[in-house]
């Protein structure tokens, strides 16, 4: 998709790609298909989970001149890796990098659990979304959350990037209402559609149509 002249795209589950101002630009990259395979410039990691954190993709589009920005939980999975820096961030941090401005944002669970009680992705752990500025253009990318109270604190996004596999993360009517929270110019679903789980899909195709046609915004699927 060509926005105001970033190009913004789902490349597979939760990982996206966006190009612009000079830069190239990956988020949680995971079994990323040759034809999108490309140095980076920055990398931005949500947290651990190995479908965000995959140092072996990460390796393929780094190099010594790649920033890499990724939650703390991260840091174990990324020691030895070849790049000109990594920052560790928590929620609420603000950056300012060549280019581009960030600011993290937290990623959470309400009611998704791995066992009774016990949150896929607890608020304490300080997973994050990142909130990046391109060009005058803000983009949220959102990370494994529910639709939290936070979004509402999200002001002039240009395009929300939001998971709606409705079993680790949103679903697609939870990720319409965050929607009418952040009011975007534009939204596209992520996190769905592809990545096989248990032998299963996490988050049928369809979600995208029943998010679409929700919205209150336009909304982009690639």
């Amino acid at each position: 998709m060509d926005y105001q002249g970033l190009e913004i795209k789902k490349v597979f589950h939760a990982a996206v790609k966006i190009k612009g101002g000079g830069v190239t630009i990956f988020f949680d990259p995971f079994n990323l298909p040759e034809s999108e395979i490309e140095k980076a410039d920055y990398i931005f990691i949500t947290h651990e989970h190995q479908d965000h954190c995959s140092p072996d993709e990460i390796k393929k589009i780094c190099d010594e001149e790649t920033t890499v920005i990724a939650s703390a939980q991260c840091e174990e999975k990324l020691v030895g890796l070849e790049v000109k820096e990594i920052k560790y961030v928590k929620p609420g941090d603000f950056l300012s990098l060549g280019k581009i401005k960030i600011e993290t944002v937290p990623a959470y669970n309400i009611d998704k659990f791995r066992s009774p009680g016990v949150p896929f992705h607890p608020p304490q752990e300080n997973k994050v979304g990142y909130v990046v500025e391109l060009d005058g253009k803000r983009i949220y990318v959102a990370g494994d959350t529910d639709k939290i109270p936070e979004m509402a604190n999200l002001k002039n996004i240009d395009v929300a990037m939001l998971p709606i596999s409705g079993v680790f993360t949103m679903t697609a009517e939870e990720a319409a209402e965050a929607v009418a929270m952040i009011n975007p110019k534009m939204a596209m679903p992520i996190h769905y559609g592809d990545f096989v789980y248990n032998d299963k899909v996490i988050g049928a195709k369809e979600e995208g149509e029943k998010f679409q046609n929700l919205a209150t915004v336009p909304v982009e699927i690639i």
